[in-house]
Order: C-alpha cells, then structure tokens, then sequence
C-alpha cells in the first residue's frame, strides 16, 4: 500500500477548533485505498490527535516561535525531502507561505484553502497579506475557499486568477450529528428539563468574541426577567480567552446561569443538550461547529459575517445580527425563547438545508477529485511524480 499518493496537511496548530476537526474528520473519512496522510503542525499539536482514527497518520510538530521564523522553512524543507509527500495542503494564511518551500523541496502539487480571517483583519482588507497572497500564487495550484464570500475575496480583493480558485463548502457527518431522540435524555449539565439551553462551540480567541456573547445574555435576561430562572448559556472550548471569560462571568454574577466547559469530546451529545446555537463572531468562512449544530436540528442566532448568512437563513434557519451587538442579539435569542414552535421549525429547516448541501461526503468527493485532477495534470507535465488515485 506505500505506493498510495502521500497527502500532508499543514496546519498552524492541531487543537480544538473547527478547522481542526475538518482535517481530522476528512483524514477519518476519506477512502483508504486512495491517500496516506500526515499532518504538520508549525507550533503544535495536542490530544486532539487522538481524534484521529485512521492508522498510520504521523502528527509532527515545528514548535514555530513567534516572528519571521526563516528556520522552519529549512526544517520543513528537510521534513518533505524526508517523507516526499505528492500533495501538500495549507490552510490559512500562516501557512501559505510554505507553498513556496514545498516547491524547493519537489512537491508536485501545492493547494492552499482559505477558511476564514481573523479579528485583526475581519474584511481581509490588509494590504500586505493581499500582496503575500499574490506573490505565492505561482507556488500554489488551487485556492479552495470553503465560502462564496471566500471565494468573491479572492477574486476581486485578492486578485488570484478566477482558473485558480475553487469553492468547495465544508461538510459535517449528519449521521452523527442528528436531533436528539424522542424523549430527549436528561440533560448533561444537570439543568432543569424545562430549561432553554443557549450553547456554542469554539475556540475561545478573539474572532469568536464570545465576551459579546455573554453581554448579549446579560441583556436578554434583562428583556425577559420572567424566564430568566430557565435561560442557560454553555460556551463550549478553550483557548487564550478562557480565563477573561470566566472573569466576566464571575463579575456579572452569572455562576448559576452560564456555564464554561473547556474542550470537550462529546460534541455530538452536546448540541442535542442545546435549545438553540449562537455564534457571535467577528470573522468566519463557513463554521464547522454551525455546520454541526444545523444537522443536530438547532435553530442559530448569529452575526452577519463571512460564509454565515449562506447558512443561516432569516426566518427559515434562524437569525442573523450586525457583529458586536449584543442588544440585537439579545433581541433575536428572546423571540426562539418566547417561541418554542418558531424554535422547532427552523431547527427543522436547519437540518434539511445541512443533508441537502453541507453533507462530509459531498465535501469529500470534491477533495479527491481536485487532488486526482491536479495529480493527473502535473504527472503529464515535466515534474516527475508518483501518480496519484483517481
């Protein structure tokens, strides 16, 4: 089986996220007889591997430090001579720029995605990470963007060659991720049965904002104080931000009402214990954690950004609010709360959208066929290659 086409992944970090799971679940997933995988992590990796099931997948760490970092280019370029994968696949622009290295080191073919921008430059609008992006284009054989507004950035802000740039949305495992069962299990948080449980699931950092979260739930406490015994808020994940939040919360008396569960490996169990899923992002592409939540039949509440509002329907799978408005938030979550019907009926409609068009297989198919076209058409070019799967 050696002869089968390396893939290696390189990520900035192997942790809790949405990112991360994607490329854990479609190393799981994708079909045995036609890839290996490896992943490369620039700074680190932790349990989170574990998550990854298939056998033989090698996880290796840089341990990068902040800065240029001019030696992780040399010990990448060893590491590819190394294991002299056909494939490399980045993601997201602290990756991009080892395109480059790929090419010295003979990798035949080079992708590169985008899943979202980060809170010091929602818009994508900084210059020289735009110019970055151009300057690499020549090193990089497709630009997957896993959102149509990903895909328009690229486009017309970024200004990469339309031939270079493919959409492939995200997907998640709907069977998995499903509606919980009828009657519902006790709750896992030990909540009262009648209780509205508000939830997310990230990466506590600063493009999720989830401190405008919590002050959207203060003020929703304020709107309805007649249901303020049964509202709860869970915040699922960890990260930098961790510790603020729990300040906040600690500040705001809210011990009894909101609760932070760090990572967690229970995701599926978690967003059937959810009435509804909130996201208060400042940037996003197309969220893994939404994706799952819609299949699990949860109606979203969410800001206007990125990929979201392709997902998030107004009055068909939710509601969307401007970023960084917790009183309009609070609003939008207080209508679902007053409203178990409307609840109900959007969750619904969430699912259905998610089977129809987000589905793990459909987003796995799109990846192997760019991977065995890509293949095909560099192992009919001068660089001489192991031929890929088709």
């Amino acid at each position: 089986m050696s002869e089968r086409p390396l893939i290696v992944h390189l990520t900035y970090v192997l942790d809790f996220g949405g990112l991360e799971t994607l490329i854990v679940e479609a190393i799981n997933k994708m079909p045995v007889d036609q890839y290996r995988h490896a992943i490369i992590c620039l700074t680190k990796f932790t349990d989170f591997r574990h998550r990854i099931t298939r056998p033989g997948v090698e996880v290796i760490a840089l341990d990068k430090q902040p800065g240029l970092g001019l030696g992780t280019h040399a010990t990448l370029w060893r590491l590819l001579r190394r294991l002299r994968p056909t494939i490399l696949h980045t993601y997201n622009l602290a990756c991009a720029e080892y395109a480059f290295t790929a090419t010295l080191a003979g990798v035949p073919v080079r992708v590169h995605a985008e899943h979202g921008r980060d809170a010091a430059d929602p818009q994508g609008k900084n210059r020289k990470h735009q110019l970055l992006r151009r300057l690499l284009a020549p090193f990089i054989d497709c630009y997957v963007a896993v959102s149509d507004d990903l895909q328009q950035w690229l486009l017309r802000e970024v200004g990469i060659a339309r031939d270079k740039v493919l959409l492939i949305d995200n997907g998640v495992d709907t069977a998995r991720f499903a509606p919980a069962p009828a009657p519902a299990a006790p709750s896992l948080f030990g909540f009262a049965d009648d209780s509205f449980v508000i939830g997310t699931v990230g990466r506590v950092q600063d493009v999720k904002n989830h401190a405008c979260l919590i002050d959207a739930f203060i003020a929703l406490r304020a709107l309805l104080p007649h249901q303020r015994d049964r509202m709860k808020l869970v915040i699922v994940g960890t990260g930098p931000l961790l510790g603020a939040l729990e300040r906040q919360v600690a500040a705001a008396g809210l011990g009894d009402a909101v609760l932070l569960t760090g990572a967690r490996n229970d995701i599926a169990q978690i967003m059937q214990s959810f009435s509804l899923f909130a996201m208060s992002s400042i940037a996003e592409g197309t969220p893994v954690t939404l994706l799952e939540a819609m299949a699990s039949g949860l109606p979203v509440v969410s800001t206007r950004v990125g990929g979201i509002p392709d997902l998030v329907r107004e009055n068909h799978t939710g509601a969307l609010v401007p970023s960084g408005d917790p009183q309009a938030m609070a609003s939008a979550l207080a209508a679902y709360v007053e409203d178990p019907a409307l609840a109900r009926h959007h969750g619904a409609a969430a699912r259905a959208l998610v089977v129809g068009k987000y589905s793990i297989d459909a987003m796995l198919a799109a990846y192997t066929a760019l991977y065995a076209r890509l293949c095909k058409s560099k192992t009919h070019s001068k660089e001489n290659i192991t031929p890929c799967a088709e």
